[in-house]
């Protein structure tokens, strides 16, 4: 198989080699990396969640199924937009696997082209989650690197204290407020005070969010 590390691919879970064989024809014919797995337990010893793509998942199949599967990503953090695909499915079943995060849950047989236009749309969606990723990332990296002090001093300037108030309610020079100002901007990359401000406010959000999403978890 070849190396696809670092390229979108739609990976292929399903028992049955007929289908594995005509999906990777399908996705290859429409110039979209592919890789099948005849199971659940062989696709999740080899998934690396570095790997941007998205999984078309059948639904039923020896040993552990495509909803457990489905299951166990969810509990180990692993975020992959899948595509369930079943001959066997019901209202029920598709609600509980949308609620959970499966971006389709669609009946087999389907067109050709109805799925590679799912699965575009699917690949889609990764892109942009990890490019919110990398993004949320990089402001946590760069508050990450403002000392205590810092991060003090940070917040007072938001909240639109000058540097001499900043300096009296802290107890030091407003020399070192002006220096500490001038490592907190080169080391956040903000020239100005409306830049740090939507940065610590983002950076805010963001934490708030995840916070509710572990509460909810």
């Amino acid at each position: 198989m070849p190396d696809l590390k670092g390229t979108p691919t739609v990976f292929v879970v399903d028992d049955d080699p007929a289908v594995r064989d005509g999906f990777t024809h399908l996705f290859d014919a429409a110039g979209i990396p592919v890789e099948s797995y005849s199971s659940a337990e062989a696709f999740l010893a080899a998934y690396d969640p570095d790997q941007p793509g998205c999984l078309v998942l059948d639904v039923n199949m020896p040993g552990m199924t495509g909803t457990e599967l489905h299951e166990e990503l969810c509990r180990l953090h692993r975020q992959i937009p899948i595509i369930f695909l079943t001959a066997y499915g019901d209202i029920p079943m598709t609600v509980r696997a949308i609620k959970a995060g499966a971006i389709e849950f669609l009946t087999k047989p389907i067109q050709g082209q109805a799925l590679i236009e799912h699965v575009k749309n699917a690949l889609i969606h990764d892109a942009q989650r990890r490019a919110k990723a990398k993004y949320e990332k990089s402001l946590h990296d760069r508050l990450a690197e403002l000392s205590q002090r810092e991060m003090d001093i940070l917040r007072l300037a938001v909240a639109g204290k000058p540097n001499k108030e900043i300096a009296r309610e802290l107890g030091i020079s407003f020399r070192t407020v002006e220096i500490h100002r001038s490592h907190i901007r080169d080391k956040t990359g903000c020239n100005t005070l409306l830049e740090l401000a939507r940065l610590a406010d983002e950076a805010a959000e963001i934490e708030s969010a995840r916070l509710h999403d572990r509460d909810n978890t």
